[in-house]
């Protein structure tokens, strides 16, 4: 074996490393068997997190349920996004909690870094504007009279702390000392354009004073968009993704178009390094990919959820199954709805 290639192998691996510690975090979310995050010693005892994280949790342990309800969030948002698709976001009871699939630098990692970091904000400044965390709370800076005219009032959300939080907590293994490598440079990338989803759509929110309902007096707040519009942004921005590679550019190394007929990549863009396997079958070498045996599919769509192409050309299995659905819906005065139960017979394909 050369000697560059023996190199090459051995930057691979690093990268792998480095992008496992980086995602590992997400651990929180299966910690079911841990109560509240209320003391430095939990802190200790968290399965996933690098000792710098470990640090920023003792130093904000109020902070940290926000951060674990930010990893359910992540992993239930990319389970509802990817549905349909070959790879589902299924997730392991290890970590990385995706398997090696994010280990990869290819688009599904992308989303899978750029949700993390937005749930993380998310959650964050969600338990702010609550009252929950004692560090934060509503952003005082929106105040005044705007220049539509309207007051401003109530409670904004403090999207300047959580994304502020996110980038501490999330960012901090690719922000460490000489990592400056393709792989660290694309998760950082992504990272932020998951926190810009939800800057780039804040939202006025307002409410009417007056008599009877009169709009005399508006009071508005600026308001995150519901997280489920963040994974649509983020998703939309996984299906026009931009694959890279790093370049230098004079004593700063920066990630390019791999083809340089595509135009450069916004900061609200994904990034990835190199293309997705197919997903089409189990690896056992690579946890995480497990194929799409067994998975339902559409007989009748043409798309990556049909049946020829979610199964890969191997064929599906038709089979008859009973569904009980609440059907004949009345309501009654007062006050209750109630339902009749309805059984039929619907066809449930999947791959073989």
């Amino acid at each position: 074996m050369s000697e560059d290639l023996i190199l090459r192998c051995v930057l691979m691996l690093c990268c792998a490393l480095l992008s496992v510690s980086a995602s590992n975090w997400l651990y929180l979310a299966k910690l079911s068997s841990v109560g509240s995050i209320r003391d430095e010693e939990t802190c200790e005892r968290l399965r996933g997190l690098i000792q710098r994280q470990v640090q920023i949790c003792k130093r904000s342990v109020e902070v940290m349920d926000a951060v674990r309800r930010g990893a359910q969030l992540a992993i239930d948002e990319c389970q509802f996004q990817f549905r349909n698709r070959r790879w589902n976001c299924s997730t392991l009871e290890t970590m990385p909690v995706f398997g090696k699939v994010v280990t990869q630098g290819t688009r599904e990692a992308a989303f899978v870094y750029a949700i993390s970091a937005a749930s993380v904000a998310f959650a964050v400044t969600r338990a702010c504007s609550s009252g929950e965390l004692e560090k934060c709370g509503c952003d005082h800076n929106v105040h005044g009279v705007s220049p539509e005219g309207f007051q401003w009032s109530g409670c904004s959300d403090n999207i300047a702390y959580g994304v502020a939080f996110s980038q501490s907590f999330v960012d901090v293994r690719e922000r460490g000392k000489g990592q400056s490598s393709s792989r660290a440079l694309m998760n950082l990338h992504n990272n932020e354009a998951g926190r810009k989803a939800i800057l780039s759509h804040m939202r006025v929110e307002c409410k009417c004073h007056g008599v009877s309902g009169s709009c005399e007096v508006k009071t508005c707040w600026k308001a995150m968009p519901p997280f489920r519009k963040v994974g649509n942004i983020i998703k939309e921005k996984f299906d026009g993704a931009t694959e890279v590679e790093q370049r230098k550019v004079g004593s700063t190394k920066v990630l390019v178009p791999r083809n340089s007929q595509f135009k450069p990549h916004t900061d609200e863009d994904l990034v990835y390094l190199e293309p997705s396997p197919d997903f089409c079958d189990h690896d056992p070498r690579t946890p995480g990919m497990l194929g799409t045996v067994g998975r339902q599919c559409n007989r009748t769509s043409k798309a990556i959820d049909g049946c020829e192409l979610m199964c890969c050309g191997r064929g599906f299995q038709t089979q008859e199954v009973e569904v009980v659905d609440r059907c004949s819906c009345k309501f009654h005065w007062c006050c209750y709805v109630k339902c009749k139960q309805c059984r039929k017979m619907v066809e449930i394909h999947t791959c073989r």
